[in-house]
């Protein structure tokens, strides 16, 4: 049976990198079809203000709002992720933030592969959101992948460019895969 896994693009920003980055990773992702079932998920798209539930989401799943119910199928359907992060001022987005503080059981137990991009390469919103992911109980692979000097990523055709690339797609696709495959933590953090 196909697992599905949702790719979310964490920027909200009208002029963002991350609908370019999202295409580029779903271009790697045709070898695992059958296996896996990627759905891009955006987040600008989904909308949501900024956490209006009033109680937490830790009590119980208890939502008043169809954004947040939305929300949370959406999220409660997928085994797996992989977060499409900007870094913001050495941090990730807020829309990012926003998005998972608006769950808490839904995304228990499962495996998350990051894509971050920025000047370096995102390692540190990776880091930043390493934590917070755990804290909600995703398992983050061990190895992630960065986009470095993002403004001057992608060539004139809308390629990226291999030497801007730090990590490789497809390996971590595949990382993500077994661990779809066999829930062990063997590659997780």
């Amino acid at each position: 049976m196909s697992k599905k896994v949702k790719v979310i693009i964490g920027s909200v920003r009208e002029a963002r990198a991350g609908e370019a980055v999202a295409k580029w990773f779903m271009e790697h992702t045709t070898e695992f079809e059958g296996d896996i079932n990627f759905e891009l998920v955006d987040l600008a798209k989904v909308n949501l203000p900024l956490m209006d539930e009033p109680a937490p989401p830790m009590s119980g799943n208890e939502y008043v709002h169809q954004h947040t119910k939305d929300w949370s199928k959406s999220i409660s359907e997928a085994d797996g992720f992989v977060f499409i992060t900007p870094e913001y001022n050495h941090g990730y987005s807020p829309a990012l933030k926003n998005a998972v503080d608006y769950l808490y059981n839904e995304w228990k137990g499962k495996p998350a592969l990051m894509v971050g991009y920025g000047s370096d390469g995102a390692s540190h919103s990776i880091l930043q959101f390493r934590e917070v992911l755990e804290f909600v109980g995703v398992r983050p692979l061990k190895d992630q992948l960065g986009i470095a000097q993002i403004w001057e990523a992608f060539d004139e055709k809308g390629q990226l460019k291999a030497e801007k690339i730090q990590g490789d797609v497809v390996a971590l696709i595949q990382s993500l895969k077994d661990e779809l495959s066999s829930g062990s933590a063997s590659s997780i953090a």
